[in-house]
This record gives structure tokens, sequence and C-alpha cells, in this order.
């Protein structure tokens, strides 16, 4: 069971989405979908061992199936492109397919703060106030290089996702950001893990899954929508990322789940 959380204000600048996942009883037939994902994740979870973890998800560059499994609560948050790489310390592309612990990255311990986000219980409000504190105090420390950066990136993430209303080349946001393409590339990667061919990949990939969800159109149409040449070309995209073609994900056919 997921829900979104309102993302508050002190935060808006280093996390677009907050979600909570909580037990919901599937067990563990049910299996859990892990979507490619070009953005990287803050986590904190409980165990049913009474242990808390805090936790960084980088980008990933392929679906995989895992056996679902029950945690009493876990509440994700979807850093921003361009905030993760000033906020962790180390480049994004060191984290493409990895997840790793905050302590880890942050080169020390973060044994007080899990223990301060224990403290606060299940309260997703409780729990984002002193995780924003913390990565407040974290951020701070970025040099005024960091926060240029972060915005390039972050511009051109939006250009290459489509949020600015059509996908732009990179050479074309290059320009309209008075930087070299080499440059864009080389802060891309560093910046959000992944060069902006594979970041579209990404991005194609789930504009077809959410619109298959709500598909009043033929696969098609969809494909076209998507920024695909046409529906084999998409079919051909998603099965790499995915591991099955659009029909058989959402009719249920899904690679057997492994253990997480």
């Amino acid at each position: 069971m997921s829900a979104e959380v309102t993302v508050p204000e002190s935060l808006s600048g280093l996390v677009s989405e907050v979600t909570v996942l909580a037990a919901d009883g599937r067990g563990p037939g049910q299996p859990l979908v892990h979507l490619p994902d070009a953005g990287t994740s803050l986590i904190f979870r409980t165990t049913l061992a009474g242990r808390g973890d805090l936790l960084v998800i980088g980008p990933r560059t392929r679906a995989s199936y895992h056996v679902g499994k029950d945690l009493p609560f876990c509440l994700r948050l979807r850093l921003r492109p361009g905030a993760a790489r000033p906020l962790l310390g180390v480049p994004v592309s060191e984290l493409v397919d990895r997840v790793a612990g905050l302590e880890e990255l942050w080169d020390g311990s973060t044994a007080a703060l899990t223990g301060a986000l224990m403290e606060a219980g299940r309260d997703p409000r409780r729990v984002l106030a002193r995780l924003g504190t913390a990565l407040a105090e974290r951020i701070e420390r970025r040099s005024a290089g960091d926060e240029t950066r972060g915005e390039l990136v972050r511009a051109a993430a939006e250009a290459l996702d489509g949020r600015t209303g059509r996908r732009e080349p990179v050479p074309a946001i290059a320009r309209r950001l008075a930087v070299s393409e080499r440059h864009l590339r080389g802060l891309f990667e560093d910046g959000v893990g992944l060069p902006p061919k594979r970041f579209e990949r990404i991005a194609r990939v789930r504009e077809v899954l959410a619109r298959g969800g709500r598909r009043r159109q033929g696969w098609a149409q969809v494909a076209v929508a998507s920024g695909y040449y046409d529906q084999s070309h998409m079919a051909a995209e998603f099965r790499r990322l995915m591991g099955v073609t659009p029909v058989a994900f959402f009719a249920g056919r899904l690679p057997a789940p492994h253990t997480c």
C-alpha cells in the first residue's frame, strides 16, 4: 500500500515527491515491481526486527521483479534532478542500479539521525520534519557553483523528460542554456547518473506505463504519443527495459519474481 504525502515547503527545492509505503498484507506470493527510474531516492524504513535504515536508491536502468515483503513503515523522498549530487556528495553515476547506505555516502555516522527518526514513530510528518532538518543542514554546505550546476541539470532533465511540452534534443538544450554540448552531457551524467539518451529511454517507457494504465487508444497511438517512431520501436524498447512487451505487462504476464 502506498500514499503520497505533501512535500513540505522546506524541502520543495530538493524533493519532488514523498511517498509512504506500508505493509499491506499481500504476502510473499505477490510480486513487487521496481520500475525503471532515472531518479534518485532517499529512503527511511523500519524493519520487522525493529531496526531503522536510511538508504539511497540510485537510478534504475531496468525493471526488476521481487517477491513481496512487508515492512512496518517506509518513507521515500524522490530527489529533484540536480539535487542528489550536492546532497549526497558523490557523482550520481556511482549509484546507478545500486542501493547504498546513507552512512556510506555521508562518510560518517547517521546513527543519531536514524535514532531520531525511529523516535518519530510512523507519523510521516514527524519523520519528514526531522529528516528535513538534517537535509537542510547538509545542503547549506553547497557552493554557488553547485547551485548553478544543479539548476542546469534540472533544466536539462525537464526538457528531456518533456515537461516543457516536448522533448528537446541535447544540442538544442545546450544552446538554450548557453553551455557546450559536451559540458552539458558531463554535468548531466554527474548530476543525474545517466547519459541523456538513456534518461530519455526511461522517460519514454514510463510514459507508456502511464498511458497504458489508462489506455483509451490503440498501442500505435500510445507509441506515437510517448515519443516513439512506431509501435514496433516502442515494443522493442519496452521489452529491453521491462523484460516483457507492453501487452504482456498489462495482462499481468510478468517475469518470475526473485528474492530481493
